[in-house]
């Protein structure tokens, strides 16, 4: 099995070595995507067609949990989502309002992503001390993570991701980062399509 994509020294973003916590980073994108997902129609409801990809992109990397996740400045949105899951696990802490379609920008390790707008792969999110102290591996158990940014071609930006979560550590490898980020490619194809169809 190949080694993963390690999350190297140089790209990590600021650190607390007081709580020995991951900073969720700053980004500075967000109003200008904000703006942008909502000419593409990206707002606050599912998309049967998202959550379609995301049931596909489940499948294809043997994972119980898989989104297609946009992010503003205060949360995580979920237009995108397949929850097979685990007997007892839930994707979201039962406080939330609206289970496994929303999370705080603190929460999980798309934001990373967003920002960084490179894919990452975690196969068991303890081995990275900073990232083992998010708070979606006590609150909900997630033990591995892979995501990748989706690209728009039209603003450089990156729009959100897709992504996939387990509760037990994953030997994703190099197969399945080559996957996802296929994957995330083809999505935002889906999307340009969408847009020039008239919108989404």
């Amino acid at each position: 099995m190949s080694a993963p994509v390690p999350y190297t020294q140089s790209s990590q973003p600021p650190y607390d070595p007081t709580g020995h916590l991951l900073l969720t980073p700053e980004d500075r994108d967000a109003p200008a995507r904000i703006a942008r997902l909502r000419e593409l129609g990206i707002g606050d409801a599912p998309i049967p067609e998202f959550d379609e990809f995301a049931r596909n992109l489940a499948h294809v990397t043997g994972a119980p949990f898989s989104m297609v996740n946009f992010i503003d400045e205060n949360r995580q949105y979920f237009a995108g989502l397949y929850a097979a899951g685990r007997p007892g696990v839930q994707l979201e802490p039962a406080q939330q309002n609206q289970v496994g379609r929303t999370m705080t920008r603190d929460q999980g390790y798309c934001p990373h992503v967003v920002v960084r707008k490179k894919a990452l792969v975690l196969e068991d999110v303890c081995d990275y001390p900073r990232f083992a102290g998010n708070p979606v591996v006590d609150e909900i158990g997630i033990r591995s993570y892979m995501g990748a940014p989706l690209i728009d071609w039209k603003t450089g930006m990156a729009l959100g991701t897709i992504c996939v979560v387990d509760t037990d550590t994953h030997p994703w490898g190099r197969d399945g980062l080559a996957t996802i980020k296929t994957l995330a490619q083809q999505l935002v194809e889906r999307i340009h399509d969408m847009e020039d169809r008239g919108g989404i």
